[in-house]
């Protein structure tokens, strides 16, 4: 494996971390939105991640992260009794939509965490490289 690939492999993980952090932060943005039918109500929304391993010709295996898509929620939304909402449906049911905000924030740390190592790798990477040309001299 070529000392280059740990570039790959960092930068797909930033990019993947990049689209977690950007689902995270659209799913605090409609925390509180509400609807007037249970299948317009935004649901929280989650990336799916997969790694992908690479034969290289010497036989070693590198690999980097692929985004397969995004999935959403299947958990159920909450609904209140307000007739006199502008919302309300034919029955004065408002449908809340089934992001928790507490488990968006701890997942916005995890992924902000995850890209701020997937920058140090690359630093030290690069620092690494630098060096080992240094010796050549």
């Amino acid at each position: 494996m070529s000392l280059f690939n740990i570039f790959d492999i960092a930068g797909s993980g930033m990019s993947a971390q990049s689209l977690r952090l950007n689902t995270t932060a659209s799913n605090l943005a409609n925390a509180d939105s509400v609807s007037s039918s249970v299948n317009e109500t935004y649901r929280t929304r989650q990336p799916v991640f997969a790694t992908v391993l690479d034969d290289a010709q010497q036989g070693f295996k590198s690999g980097s992260v692929q985004v397969l898509g995004i999935t959403e929620s299947q958990a159920p939304v909450r609904q209140e009794y307000n007739p006199s909402h502008p919302l309300a449906d034919e029955n004065g049911y408002v449908y809340h939509s089934n992001v928790d905000a507490i488990a968006e924030m701890a997942n916005m740390m995890s992924a902000s965490r995850s890209y701020q190592n997937n920058v140090e790798i690359a630093n030290t990477s690069k620092q690494l490289l630098l060096q080992t040309l240094q010796l050549g001299k």
